[in-house]
Parts: structure tokens; sequence; C-alpha cells
């Protein structure tokens, strides 16, 4: 009996090979105008699609235990027949920050969205609104969270080049959706009428992952005859843990463990990775994978109807996320810290023609990259100047071109103070990080944190803080010159902080010796970018 390492990938490997058989004939017919389709879940760990997993050596691909694991069948597909990009991650893993910098290809700091619930500034052109100026019919449905401190704040006012915004609520994560002749609103209210996140007999209609489904095959079949951009943005498997039947029980069998990172304190681990204490809790895993399951089958219910209106061959699909869950790495959940459960996030794209099926993107990328690569697969002219990079070449070849180099800018914090209370997960204020990221090895910085390398070959759980180590001097001194460049060049306001200035001049230099910090860290309580236990039921 073969290993279980080597049957997971079995499936998806069948996939890839029939799929390049017909490849180099799709090349050859790639649409003129195709659609674009965006499926871009929240807080959605990489580890639940089995075509990450297939990419994984066991350890890492069943980190809750030996088999345990959610079939993705329909997410799958869309990897076998295009590219997955294997080392994609948020640029800045909470939910604003992240959208706003996929939206427009600039970092988050030059969107006016640093952080949550702050508004995307006026000025910016998106993607969407490139292409309906390009003459495509544009719609969003779902989790928009770039509108400010609206909630759930149906139909923002401002677009965005969004044409049909019906179905757009600025945030919150609710489970039942319902519409009348007034328009959509959550189907779950408190005594007061205050929306909630309460099921209450939420059903395959009004459940939100199916209601905004049902919203996305009512556009898919009304545009038939004209190139159109779709968004979908559902707001799951973010907390709370909770889905409708049958999918609330469907994993409550299995016997789900502790990640191998929450079991072990790691050695030199700074504030945002050290490992609380804190239950793992089998039955929001169980829940959490049934929002996946959910998920995947909804997508399966979207690729039906692009078949059946004939549209699948000209559309090009991308499927990602704002962000990952630890889901119980280094005893945590949430987002916010530069750990990989919570910065790598899917990304997965069908590119008819374009893209070859089966390609993989090994190269670190951040979803800043999206907009410029986007355009330039579908061949559009892009009028504005982005910040992230054009991977077009990545997709189409596999391969990196000459010039290419193989780092990916994520950061977190150094916003205006809030004026309401933080969400769940989100970091202390005056805090955070920023690290250069490639497919091997993650620097980090931080204006209150001892400074981090993690090298991802050889220490993919993330335990062991190398930063000290004398072997790994080049190394720290590559990454940290690629990242003083990036924040001088991108404005990144880290790069006043005394710590944050005295750790890359150090980093940079010849010296052999660390220093002492350039100002106290603060207690581990108040770290940067802190993702705690949390309440899934919030």
């Amino acid at each position: 009996m073969l290993p279980l390492r080597l049957l997971l990938p079995l499936s998806l490997s069948l996939l890839l090979s029939l799929s390049a058989i017909v490849s180099a004939a799709a090349a050859a017919s790639a649409p003129a105008r195709p659609n674009l389709l965006i499926i871009q879940t929240d807080e959605h760990n990489f580890r639940t699609l089995g075509c990450y997993r297939a990419l994984l050596p066991a350890d890492q691909a069943f980190i809750w235990g030996e088999g345990i694991k959610v079939d993705t069948p329909h997410l799958d597909w869309i990897a076998a027949h295009g590219a997955i990009a294997d080392r994609f991650y948020a640029t800045s893993p909470v939910c604003t920050p992240s959208r706003a910098a996929l939206l427009t290809g600039r970092y988050p700091q030059n969107t006016g969205a640093i952080q949550n619930d702050l508004p995307l500034r006026d000025d910016l052109v998106t993607y969407a609104e490139v292409l309906r100026r390009a003459g495509y019919r544009t719609g969003y449905a779902g989790k928009w969270h770039l509108d400010g401190d609206a909630r759930p704040g149906f139909a923002p006012a401002r677009k965005f080049g969004w044409e049909e915004n019906r179905y757009m609520f600025n945030r919150g994560h609710y489970k039942k959706l319902v519409e009348d002749e007034t328009g959509p609103r959550v189907g779950a209210v408190n005594a007061q009428g205050v929306p909630t996140y309460a099921l209450e007999g939420a059903d395959a209609t009004s459940f939100t992952t199916d209601f905004l489904t049902n919203r996305t095959i009512d556009f898919i079949r009304r545009q038939a005859a004209t190139p159109f951009c779709w968004h979908v943005s559902y707001p799951d498997p973010h907390g709370p843990n909770t889905v409708r039947a049958p999918y609330d029980t469907m994993f409550f069998n299995l016997d789900f463990k502790p990640p191998r990172s929450a079991l072990s304190p790691g050695t030199n681990l700074p504030a945002y990775a050290a490992t609380l204490a804190g239950a793992f809790n089998k039955n929001q895993m169980a829940l959490y994978f049934g929002m996946v399951k959910c998920l995947d089958d909804n997508v399966g219910r979207i690729l039906a109807a692009l078949r059946e209106t004939g549209q699948l061959e000209r559309t090009f699909i991308v499927v990602t996320s704002d962000h990952g869950d630890l889901c119980g790495e280094h005893g945590r959940d949430n987002k916010g810290v530069p750990m990989e459960g919570s910065s790598r996030i899917p990304f997965l794209l069908h590119a008819p023609g374009v893209v070859p099926a089966g390609t993989v993107v090994r190269q670190a990328l951040g979803n800043v990259d999206f907009k410029p690569t986007i355009l330039a697969l579908m061949g559009i002219a892009n009028p504005t100047t982005d910040e992230g990079r054009d991977a077009s070449t990545l997709f189409r070849t596999g391969r990196a071109p000459a010039d290419w180099a193989d780092h990916a800018f994520i950061r977190i914090g150094g916003g205006p103070k809030r004026t309401g209370p933080a969400e769940d997960g989100e970091l202390a204020e005056g805090n955070g990080w920023l690290g250069t990221f490639s497919r091997d090895y993650k620097f980090i910085v931080a204006p209150g944190a001892a400074p981090s390398l993690f090298d991802l070959a050889n220490d993919p759980h993330e335990l062991t803080n190398l930063f000290p180590a004398p072997a790994q001097r080049d190394t720290v001194r590559r990454l940290a010159t690629a990242l003083h460049d990036y924040a001088t060049r991108f404005h990144d306001p880290h790069l006043a902080a005394p710590r944050v200035k005295s750790d890359l001049a150090w980093a940079m230099s010849t010296s052999p010796d660390y220093p002492a910090p350039a100002d106290p860290a603060p207690a581990p309580a108040a770290a940067a970018g802190k993702a705690k236990r949390k309440n899934k039921q919030k």
C-alpha cells in the first residue's frame, strides 16, 4: 500500500497529466476579451485546499493529524486546469489593508486603508475601474471592508468601478442574508433589530455562502454576450465558526490534533512568533472544515454555471483570500502575524489559452502584485502606475525573468490610532512589523520586538529564529537591504521607528555583533501583531 503522503496527490496528478495534453492546443485559442471572475474567501488557511496539500510533505499537509483533511475537488480542479501560486502572501494580513492592496496594486500605507475600517482613498483606480473603462460589465457581491465603519453597509455610494454593487456590504460576517422588494438585508436580528451573526434557520438559499453564489450565477447567466468582471467575496471561513446543515456535523468524527508548532516553545522566538498557551478546540476546527467544504461545493455550482452557459473557456477564474487563519499553529488563531498560517494565502488562476494547465509558481508574491499581473494576462492596457509587480511571465511560463527578485514585502500596522474597538485578532495600536518574504526565507523587523529570520526550507513550522546565527549573516544582509529599499521607495511608516532603523542598519552592515536594541520591546501581551486565541462565536 502506498504511504498516505503519496496517495494524497494522485487525483491532482492525474488531472495535471490530462490537462497537459490539451494545454498546447488551448494556448492557441486564448479568448480575445476574457471574462474575469474573482472568488475571494476570508481568513482561509491554505492547507485546507487539497491542491496545496498535494505540494507539501505529509507533516506539513496534515498539521491537524494524519489524514485529517477536507476534500476540495472543485478548487483543486481550478488549480489543475490553471496555475497555483505556492508562496502567495497577504501584503498585510488583516482584512482592510489586504483588500486595498489587491484592488489597487498599491501598498496599504499608500491607499488610505492601512488598517481595518479605514476607507479607501477616493482617487485610487481599482482593477475593476480599469476593466469598466475597457467596456467590461462589472459587479461585486459580498464583503467589501473598504468603506470605513459602516456595518453592514449595503451598496456603498462609492463604487470604485463596480457598476452592480447591490449585494456588496461593507463589513461583518453575517450567516444569513435575505432579499425583498427593498433590497438585500441580514436575515438574523436581535430584539433591538440589530443584525447579528446568528444562523437562525439559514438554509441552502439564505446561508450567506449560498446566497452570494446564487447572485453570482444570476450575473453569469445575464452576461453571455458581454465580457464581464465579477468579484464574489465570501465572509467565510472567518469566525464565528458556524455553518448550515449538513456541513455543521460533517467533520465531527475527525480526531483533530493541535499543530506541531503549538506544542513547542521554539528557539529565540520574538513576541509575534511565540507559542501561546491555549486549549485547542476540536469542535471549532470541525466547523471551520465545514465552512470550507460548503465553499468548495458552491465553487462547483459556479463552475457548472460557466459550463452550462458556454463561458468556462473564456473566463479567467481567480481564487484567493484576504489573509489566513493560524487555526491553532503556534497556539493561536486569527491573523495579523507574519507566520505562514496567518500571512500565506491561496491563489489559484484558471486562464485558458494563456496560463498552461498544471503551472506551479514557486516564487514569493503578494496580493499587491495582483492588479498589474491580471491586467497583463488579460491583455488590458493598465493606465495606472502600480507599486506591485507584473508577474504575468511567471504564470505564462512557470519561470522567472532573468531580472526577477524573489522578494515579497509584507507588513502590518503603523497607521493612525483607532477611534473604536479593534476587531478580533487585530494588532495592538502603535505596533506592527514588516518583512521580506522569499520562497526559502522570511526576515522580519518590528518597532517593538526582536528581529527574526526563518529558514522555511528547513524549518517549515517556523520554530527557530536564526537571526543571530553567524552562518546566516549574508542572508540577513541581503534580505534586509531589499526591505530597506522597499520601505524607502514606498514610504513605509515603520522605517521611522527607532528600533526598525537600528535593526535594519545593523542587518545591512558588515558588523558581526548584534547590538542592544534601540528602545525596549513591550511585554509580550502588547506585542506587535499578536494573534489571539479567538472566541469564534463573537
